[in-house]
């Protein structure tokens, strides 16, 4: 019996795909969830094998609870997303049900990961890939023990490469984020964070002063105290942003 959970805030959606569901009797509804932090819990308690997931939600969307899953499940999107990003999401291999769909549609979503399952399909190089929307590139979702915390970009002083993680600097401290220093380097606008080292990228709010270490050598000094190291490239770029 595969175990499944729906994460959609609304209700009528999510009983569409429990009736749905209701032709595969080897399927069972383990958990329906209204948010993406009730979703992230039932995951983590249940480890269901598949979930239908809607991306634009209250609090985080669809994307941002899956970056917050160390092992995500199998995942089939339920959204209203147009077609083009939709087309992103199938090259690679992740299904999608775009609203309002039909049983016979439903029927090849399933199919189709039941083709795959056990193996399943990865959603890593997605969440690689997928560039966030203006409304949701304000904001970093991190966990902070068993919590959920919502970063605004303006409380970000610089993220730090950390093994296969990212340290993400605070005023209270960091939060660790399996992500890549590519992925932030993308989803940040220039304007605001410069990747200055291979290991470092800075926001520019947070930068007091840029000085001299030896010849050929800087170092950026932030707010906090903090100096971090610059490689000539990064530096160059700084100088580019800030009109140097």
């Amino acid at each position: 019996m595969s175990k499944v959970i729906i994460i959609d805030d609304e209700p009528l959606a999510r009983s569409i795909v429990k009736e749905y569901l209701m032709a595969y009797p080897d399927m069972e509804v383990v958990q329906e969830c209204g948010d993406g932090f009730e979703g992230v819990k039932a995951i983590s308690s249940l480890r269901p094998d598949l979930i239908f997931l809607d991306i634009q939600m209250p609090k985080i969307n669809g994307f941002e609870m899956l970056e917050l899953l160390d092992e995500p499940p199998g995942v089939i999107f339920t959204t209203a997303f147009d077609e083009y990003a939709m087309q992103a999401f199938e090259a690679h291999a992740v299904d999608y049900l775009l609203k309002p769909f039909s049983q016979d549609r439903f029927n090849k979503a399933v199919d189709k990961w039941k083709g795959q399952h056990p193996k399943g399909t990865s959603i890593k190089p997605l969440m690689e890939d997928h560039v966030k929307q203006p409304e949701e590139g304000n904001r970093v979702v991190v966990k902070s023990g068993s919590a959920i915390k919502i970063l605004p970009l303006q409380e970000i002083f610089y993220i730090e490469a950390y093994d296969d993680y990212v340290k993400i600097h605070t005023r209270d401290g960091f939060y660790l984020k399996k992500k890549t220093m590519n992925f932030f380097e993308k989803a940040f606008s220039p304007k605001q964070f410069v990747r200055v080292h291979r290991s470092y990228i800075i926001s520019l709010g947070q930068l007091t002063k840029i000085e001299v270490k030896e010849k050929d050598s800087h170092v950026a000094k932030m707010k906090d105290g903090v100096v971090i190291p610059m490689s000539k490239s990064g530096y160059a770029k700084l100088k580019e942003v800030l009109g140097l």
